[in-house]
């Protein structure tokens, strides 16, 4: 005769977790949330996930210069040197990754160009601000000053991935380069 499996007290404590941020999460609840299929997730990647999305929800807006105390600021990159920029750049490039934001996509940039895209759009950006360890806003400095792909077909986008957008767009993309101001950036999953 088989014995019963009775849950450990874990067990019993992930899942009445995880009916707690179902029922936190109903008010949230659209169509979006019916392409995701929870029973393929085991329950504590389900509640870790639920929690993200009512940590999402529940986030204030705000630019992110004031996610420091005091805010961060930039002085314009005309006042200053190539050197002082460069180590300002840099300075904020570590403070932004302490705030867990990540740029991706900046080796066409030279490091004013940088600075200024840093200054001018991501600091005055207003984000929700997820305060969760595994949470990182991930900034796409490809995409800055233009609606289309070029920058990035020109620079990052894989054969695959340039093949793809020239089946799409019925055209041909522009010609690979390669980028010339080679960073190693603080990075983090995406």
């Amino acid at each position: 005769m088989p014995l019963a499996r009775y849950p450990e007290p874990a067990e019993v404590d992930c899942l009445l977790r995880n009916a707690e941020l179902r029922d936190a999460i109903e008010p949230y609840l659209d169509e979006a949330i019916l392409e995701i299929d929870f029973r393929a997730l085991p329950t504590p990647a389900e509640n870790r996930f639920l929690e993200a999305m009512i940590a999402w929800e529940r986030a204030d807006e705000e630019p992110i210069a004031r996610w420091f105390d005091p805010p961060l600021a930039m002085q314009p990159a005309c006042t200053l040197d190539d050197e002082q920029v460069r180590e300002r750049l840099w300075d904020a490039i570590e403070r932004l990754f302490e705030k867990r934001v990540v740029l991706d996509f900046t080796d066409h940039l030279s490091d004013r160009e940088l600075y200024a895209l840093v200054r001018r759009d991501i600091l005055p950006a207003r984000v929700k601000r997820v305060d969760l360890p595994d949470n990182f806003v991930h900034w796409d400095c490809s995409a800055s000053d233009c609606d289309d792909a070029t920058v990035w077909l020109t620079y990052y986008a894989s054969d695959a991935e340039r093949e793809l957008w020239s089946h799409e767009e019925g055209r041909e993309p522009p010609a690979r380069q390669v980028p010339r101001h080679p960073r190693a950036l603080p990075s983090a999953p995406v």
